[in-house]
């Protein structure tokens, strides 16, 4: 019997008596494969009690750019109930994707959080970016996020950024349920899809479904947990979900795949185990909770098929998520730190525990903070005064609000397990801790990649002028990756980011959103500086105090160090008449002399800084704190120019796809760039190059690529450390 006659006699049936999820509608039927959850709109509205925090799902969407993450957020939204249409990406309609910016360019460019009922579950979904430029927004999610659902393309497979935010939740082991997508387009295979999750992501992947045809002839998926075939109505935008028996020439793979199913979740329950070298038939329900104790475990990934754009597959991963996906319940205890003893506790995801939350996320909206925060213990309400333990101040908590992209829903109360914004948060950022001002306690906060580009701002007219740098804190307020300084010799506004893109939609919000004209420079490389050699000083400072001469000394002794280990300061033991304060005023002294740099004014690094002695007098009063400073940073910047100084350059890593009959071209292109070629790699028509080059090189290479490659080629970079700039560089900025 053909797979269509099946399905086609299987929508025949009206009703099931006894389950409450299947409902007959118009001639088809509405299931829910895995039994827990529906596609009913009586349902989806399923109310659960606030503390039943099981129910709740935190999730995020990663993926590589293009992969398909708001087409599949956007399903959830429409299958789940809280929206009435589909937006499309393509379109410029995506819910997730409201700012204008996005819908202009169809990417993400800022992750956006909504909230959905999924049968009795609630799930919190953040929509994340996949642009390298955007990374942060990953991070920041990721960390906070219980769960997360990674999307591949059924073409290209595991792509450079899939595999830079595969990292991101390794970091911050955060279990993920898989999506291969886009199985409806030419060139779809889902085994060279798993084979790279292995060899790239080092990934152990558990297929849970069969496609029932390919490519174009993509129709549904076989489940081989209920062995039954899933198919998808094209009338209602695959809101039907129909089940059939499995048709007889699909029998053997079905038993083939189930089989190494089965095996690979016999590693986590000792009952299935049992069944499956005992040769039985392991039951569905014993499936399912021997792969959600290895996908808890971050030691197995569920992997579902689908085509997100053509409404095929969205709903079985939705129970998935459901399934295999923890609740705040299930992570293990968080840990934190007394703010001023430093002494560890761990505490459980309680809402009748003192409050803990990290604010992951902060919004500037005309001016006034919208902060997001993910609630590990205890409750908030709108009213209370919680500390800010990262930055020692109370805040006021005015309202909270669940979110939907850019809309908000009011609540009067949140619990552990939650996510939500607040506002009236003056002086929270990114990575803060809020908590119950008689429990002060910090948790870990979020890991922000150095920016290394540079652009020069000059606002156009006088009103610009006095508008430019009071905007421009606003978006230093949302994104720790976004740095803006003044170049103490030219006077120009420096804003720095991650790449050009990132700058780029900085300029445009700052005409869009607050009217202020800028005209730009090229954008500049971030160097560092660092001595080639060792070099020891004794410095002598006479600082002038209501006209009354302090003196200090100091002897500094600088030290290069490796590559990528930063600037470290080593004092001396405190001893009188040296206090542990004036110890302090030193390196601060140091370390601020270190960030303006001895030559070029980029900063110092990969640099120990020792401070071998402080003599003083015997019977003569301590020096000053002014003295001390100053001898400190005028001691560094002359001790440092005695060092050979000499210039680094940032490199980035770069992996590029080119079709191969462009790889000589390319190749040499990277080549005249002074980039490296560290490995290449075939992937059907397509070659992967890996390769290593300078961050000064890279402005534009985008448009020289496509031009190279017919409009085929494609690249993502990210940075990988500093190296010693060229010759012709060090005499540019007058080093030799």
């Amino acid at each position: 019997m053909s797979i269509r006659k099946q399905q086609k006699e299987a929508a025949s049936v009206t009703a099931l008596p006894g389950n409450p999820f299947l409902t007959s509608a118009g001639g088809r039927i509405l299931l829910d494969f895995s039994n827990h959850s529906s596609t009913a709109t009586s349902q989806r509205r399923t109310t659960i009690s606030a503390s039943d925090v099981s129910h709740i799902r935190n999730i995020g969407i990663i993926s590589h750019i293009d992969a398909g993450k708001t087409t599949v957020t956007e399903r959830i939204l429409f299958y789940s109930g809280e929206t009435h249409k589909m937006g499309e990406v393509h379109d410029g309609q995506a819910v997730m994707d409201w700012m204008p910016q996005e819908q202009e360019r169809g990417i993400t460019i800022t992750a956006s959080a909504t909230s959905c009922r999924w049968g009795d579950h609630r799930l919190n979904l953040i929509d994340t970016p996949g642009h390298i430029d955007f990374t942060i927004e990953v991070e920041r999610s990721v960390r906070v996020l219980d769960g997360a659902v990674a999307i591949f393309s059924a073409v290209e497979g595991v792509q450079p950024q899939s595999e830079l935010v595969w990292r991101q939740a390794d970091r911050y082991r955060v279990p993920r349920v898989c999506l291969i997508n886009k199985m409806d387009r030419m060139g779809a295979d889902h085994d060279h899809v798993l084979a790279h999750m292995a060899q790239r992501l080092g990934a152990r992947a558990a297929l849970l479904q069969l496609p029932v045809g390919t490519e174009a002839g993509f129709a549904g998926v076989i489940d081989l947990v209920g062995e039954e075939v899933l198919s998808f109505s094209d009338q209602d935008l695959g809101r039907t979900v129909v089940r059939a028996p499995v048709p007889s020439e699909y029998a053997e793979p079905v038993r083939l795949a189930r089989l190494e199913l089965t095996e690979v979740a016999a590693d986590f329950d000792d009952k299935v185990m049992a069944d499956f070298l005992e040769g039985r038939k392991v039951a569905a329900e014993d499936l399912h909770r021997a792969l959600r104790k290895g996908t808890l475990a971050c030691q197995i990934f569920p992997v579902l098929l689908g085509t997100a754009l053509r409404n095929k597959g969205v709903q079985p991963v939705l129970d998935a998520v459901c399934l295999y996906l923890p609740s705040p319940l299930d992570l293990p205890g968080m840990v934190g730190r007394h703010p001023v003893s430093g002494e560890a506790e761990t505490f459980s995801c309680d809402p009748d525990q003192p409050l803990r939350a990290l604010a992951f996320k902060v919004m500037a909206e005309e001016g006034r903070r919208l902060t997001y925060l993910r609630i590990y213990s205890g409750r908030v309400k709108a009213g209370a005064t919680v500390l800010n333990a990262s930055r020692g101040g109370n805040e006021r908590i005015r309202h909270l609000f669940h979110m939907h992209a850019h809309r908000r829903e009011e609540v009067a109360e949140a619990l552990a397990g939650d996510i939500v914004a607040v506002t009236g948060c003056q002086s929270t950022l990114t990575g803060d801790t809020l908590c119950d001002p008689a429990r002060p306690l910090l948790l870990e906060g979020v890991s922000v990649p150095e920016p290394v580009v540079s652009l020069a701002v000059e606002a156009k007219g006088g009103e610009d002028r006095a508008h430019l740098l009071g905007t421009l804190e606003f978006f230093q307020w949302e994104d720790p990756t976004f740095r803006v300084h003044e170049d103490k010799e030219t006077g120009q506004t420096i804003l720095t980011g991650m790449g050009e893109l990132h700058l780029e939609i900085v300029i445009d919000r700052l005409r869009r959103e607050y009217g202020v004209q800028v005209k730009t420079g090229r954008p500049r490389v971030v160097y560092r500086e660092t001595l080639r050699h060792e070099v020891t000083r004794r410095e002598l400072f006479t600082a002038l105090a209501d006209k009354r001469p302090e003196p200090a000394e100091l002897l500094l002794r600088l030290v290069p160090l490796p590559r990528g280990t930063g600037v470290r300061v080593l004092l001396p033991d405190p001893a009188a008449p040296i206090a542990a304060e004036l110890l302090a005023a030193v390196q601060e002294g140091l370390l601020e002399a270190c960030s303006g740099g001895c030559l070029t004014g980029y900063p110092l690094t990969d640099l120990e800084v020792r401070v071998q002695e402080v003599p003083v007098e015997q019977g003569a009063p301590a020096p000053s704190e002014l003295a001390l400073r100053g001898a400190a940073q005028r001691g560094l910047v002359l001790a440092a120019r005695e060092g050979a100084p000499m210039l680094l350059e940032p490199i980035m890593k770069l992996e590029l796809e080119t079709p191969t009959e462009h790889l000589g071209k390319v190749l040499g292109g990277l080549q005249q760039k002074r980039g490296r070629v560290e490995g290449l790699d075939r992937r059907g028509e397509l070659e992967l190059v890996k390769a290593t080059v300078p961050l000064a090189e890279m402005f534009g290479y985008m448009t020289e690529l496509r031009s190279a490659t017919k409009g085929r080629g494609s690249y993502t970079m990210e940075f990988q450390g500093f190296e010693e700039a060229p010759a012709e560089v060090q005499e540019r900025f007058g080093l030799t």
